[in-house]
């Protein structure tokens, strides 16, 4: 059994320490907030938080989440109020297909803890999730509503 720590509640899995954290996310604890894209850590659609920090959970065992925070997009809403990214994303239409969306809002919420006032060179270094929509204008402009807000 391993001990999880996902949106603040405990979670005992049965699953192997090399089960990517992903499925054990998705399929065991039954999130699904969390998406699937590539497998192999380069689109974003399966970030989360880990301790804070954005972490693309498709190619993370989840032996390595043991003792850790662990937050999803289901985590991000406090007492039924969107986060500031949350509510930004729907102010600028933000979402098309919506799949990356809930990875990107992990992505950028993570970066504007670290960095509130994020720059352009910030938001081009550090957002590295894939939309194949295109709606990486409308993520500039939400991402800059919150920043002149900070």
């Amino acid at each position: 059994m391993l001990h999880l720590t996902i949106n603040g509640t405990s979670h005992d899995v049965d699953a192997e320490p090399d089960t990517p954290l992903l499925w054990v996310i998705r399929d065991t604890i039954g999130m699904t907030g969390t998406k699937y894209g590539c497998g192999i850590q380069q689109c974003g659609a399966c970030t989360v938080h880990i301790d804070g920090v954005a972490t693309r959970s498709c190619g993370m065992p989840v032996s390595l989440a043991v003792g850790k925070q662990i937050t999803t997009i289901e985590g991000l809403a406090q007492n039924g109020t969107l986060n500031a990214v949350q509510q930004a994303w729907i102010d600028h239409d933000v979402p098309q297909c919506g799949y990356c969306q809930s990875g990107m809002i992990m992505a950028v919420t993570a970066l504007l803890k670290k960095k509130p006032k994020a720059t352009d060179a910030d938001i081009d270094r550090e957002l590295t999730n894939i939309c194949r929509c295109g709606t990486y204008q409308q993520i500039r402009a939400a991402i800059h509503s919150i920043t002149a807000k900070a």
